[in-house]
């Protein structure tokens, strides 16, 4: 019977070994490689979006209103019909960013600041859901100049609602991007167990702005949000790395690199967001003088209603931005409404920006 040499044994032994070792330093190698990117996009993911933005055509650019108001916003090519886009809380026009290239090549696209957000004005008097919808209305008769389809996210949907409702004759189409019709008013907002956004916005929100501790609005809310609370003892970890980069780095916005960027990408703008404005939401003057089921009964385009999931979590608050028999009435009230479920968080055009800008070819279709 032939033996193989005992040299020929631990030769045999030391390749295999060689071979594995190889193959953990490349599985290492590419963990490290993951890892590396991963850091990455969550420090300048929003870097990587606007080079995107700006190699599609857009610019930043403000106009000065009659009443002295500043209405900063980005345009982009002249490739379509004229959409104007309205943010929710706490972003900037820049939210879009996902979104834009795609949208740019069918619209010529313009994307506002809110005011109380990003460079448009801030100041108080300007924080209702009327005086913002007049601001816009004479921004497209004065520097869009033409009719325009119309989108707003969240609260900037309740806006281009209005907007809709008031100037039906500047509006061709609406995409209502996951609005809290129904659940926007303080009373509406806290009834049964409450909506996430009272708790994660308008109660920090309104106590930040009646205490003097703390001047740094989205280190307050990383301590007093309702998002963070969710994440147990990980939330006091987040804190002190965001403190820790506030520190080294005051000017900028507030990233954590091993945190899940979708997760904070509010901070990314926050520090552009005026508090007062959701103290406005807080003490109902935002929607103040409007009846929201006439201002819905008196929209006369084509309407394309995208709602995203209605989840409550275990202590019953709704993680949603409406009740889906809110949703229905939304339906009922509109005289021409497409109704769209979504599986998604309330940021569709970020989450899904595909579906969001199938939304416009199908309301072009159907305006």
């Amino acid at each position: 019977m032939f033996e193989m040499p005992q040299s020929g044994i631990v030769s045999g032994r030391l390749r295999n070994m060689s071979i594995v070792l190889g193959i953990i330093g490349i599985v290492l190698l590419c963990l490290a490689v993951l890892l590396g990117r991963y850091l990455y996009n969550n420090m300048h993911y929003d870097e990587t979006l606007m080079r995107k933005v700006k190699q599609a055509g857009f610019e930043g650019k403000q106009v000065i209103l009659p009443d002295d108001s500043v209405i900063r916003y980005g345009e982009g090519p002249r490739n379509g019909p004229a959409l104007l886009l309205i943010h929710g809380q706490t972003v900037a026009w820049e939210d879009y960013g996902k979104a834009l290239p795609e949208l740019s090549k069918a619209f010529h696209v313009y994307a506002v600041d809110c005011y109380g957000h990003g460079k448009s004005s801030h100041e108080v008097n300007l924080y209702s859901c009327q005086t913002n919808g007049e601001a816009l209305i004479w921004f497209i008769s004065n520097i869009i100049k033409e009719n325009c389809y119309l989108s707003g996210h969240s609260s900037g949907g309740i806006l281009a609602a209005w907007i809709a409702a008031n100037a039906p004759e500047q509006v061709d189409g609406l995409v209502l991007e996951d609005p809290p019709f129904f659940s926007v008013t303080p009373q509406e907002i806290q009834k049964e167990k409450g909506a996430f956004a009272w708790y994660d916005a308008y109660t920090v929100t309104h106590s930040f702005i009646n205490q003097k501790e703390e001047a740094d609005f989205p280190l307050y809310y990383l301590k007093h949000g309702y998002l963070l609370s969710l994440f147990g003892g990980l939330q006091n970890k987040i804190i002190r790395s965001a403190v820790k980069y506030r520190q080294a780095n005051p000017d900028r916005s507030i990233k954590i690199a091993w945190f899940p960027h979708a997760w904070l990408r509010p901070l990314l703008y926050m520090d552009s967001y005026d508090p007062q404005f959701g103290n406005t939401f807080y003490n109902g003057s935002w929607m103040k003088n409007i009846d929201q089921d006439s201002m819905l009964k008196s929209i006369k385009c084509p309407v394309i209603y995208l709602k995203a999931n209605t989840l409550y979590g275990k202590d019953g608050v709704l993680y949603a931005a409406n009740t889906d028999n809110d949703a229905d009435k939304v339906i009922s009230l509109i005289g021409i409404c497409k109704r769209i479920n979504i599986k998604s968080g309330h940021n569709i055009h970020f989450e899904h920006p595909d579906i969001f800008v199938a939304a416009f070819k199908k309301l072009i279709k159907e305006s």
